[in-house]
């Protein structure tokens, strides 16, 4: 029997897929743009283009939400072309007679962190990604979980500013509308940051490095809704470990230290006291490695 797993990771800019060896290192990967519509046809393409004639063990799928994990369907916020679209049972259609699991890509984050990555020892963590927006996803007890639908760990999606601006999600004042690159960015120029149109996340944190006083005041908001969030988490989910990623998190103590601080204020149950927070360490790999993670625990 083939020890190969196939992970997808599907999101609304990239598509990625991989094949995940028993110990979780990536054999082979490819990726491509998402399509603005119709993207099953692509996901067709970047699957074929990785298993080439590689029999596999099992599929496992990472997908942006939100997700039905029962139903197997998904509906991408950023895909709106797709709604409650059946993508296990697509993917299934490939590879009948293996197993196909999905979950958010979170959760498959969180779950590659916590096998291969900087979550590895504990047992109950939280996985952020800070990046274009936030997600996140739970391993409680060692084991990811999704809650009723799939979709527990949204981390991004908690309220810390109750009168702070609307969210796409549909609700306001989430640590998305506070830390998300671009509400970054676009805060700092609300404050008179005087920047250039395509101004993104990792310019605002050049500037902030080199002393701006509103890029530095952009990146203290940003973690401190983080890190309020994650002491909100820990105190419900009882969390000993919070891993951060995403192309935000690249800016290093200007995230983490605020978030530490803001962590030592509002974490202040006796059993929060050992919360740790570290920085994830697999890169644009955690949600692929965490997708094969699903199938492992089943085959």
């Amino acid at each position: 029997m083939t020890d190969l797993v196939l992970a997808l990771d599907f999101g609304g800019t990239k598509i990625a897929a991989a094949l995940v060896d028993p110990f979780g290192s990536v054999v082979r990967s490819a990726r491509v743009p998402t399509p603005s519509s119709n993207p099953w046809d692509a996901v067709a393409s970047v699957i074929s283009s990785v298993v080439q004639d590689s029999a596999v063990a099992g599929v496992g799928i990472a997908s942006a939400g939100p997700v039905d994990a029962v139903a197997g369907t998904v509906s991408p916020i950023n895909v709106p072309s797709w709604r409650a679209f059946p993508l296990r049972e697509s993917v299934a259609s490939l590879f009948p007679g293996v197993p196909v699991e999905l979950a958010g890509d979170g959760v498959c984050m969180a779950l590659g962190e916590h096998w291969r990555g900087a979550g590895q020892g504990s047992t109950f963590m939280v996985g952020l990604v800070v990046s274009t927006g936030v997600g996140g996803g739970l391993v409680l007890d060692g084991r990811p979980f999704g809650g009723r639908t799939g979709n527990a760990g949204h981390i991004g999606h908690i309220v810390v500013e109750p009168d702070g601006l609307p969210c796409t999600c549909g609700g306001r004042g989430c640590v998305e509308t506070v830390a998300s690159g671009p509400r970054m960015v676009a805060w700092a120029r609300r404050a008179g940051w005087r920047a250039p149109d395509d101004a993104d996340a990792a310019l605002l944190a050049a500037a902030a490095l080199a002393g701006e006083e509103i890029p530095q005041e952009a990146f203290e908001r940003a973690g401190r809704a983080v890190g309020v969030a994650i002491a909100g988490a820990a105190a419900v989910c009882d969390l000993e470990l919070a891993v951060i990623g995403g192309g935000v998190a690249q800016a290093g103590e200007l995230l983490f230290e605020p978030v530490r601080r803001a962590l030592k204020t509002h974490a202040g149950l006796s059993y929060l006291g050992g919360l740790e927070v570290r920085a994830a360490e697999l890169g644009g790999e955690a949600g692929l490695v965490g997708a094969a993670a699903l199938v492992r625990q089943t085959v």
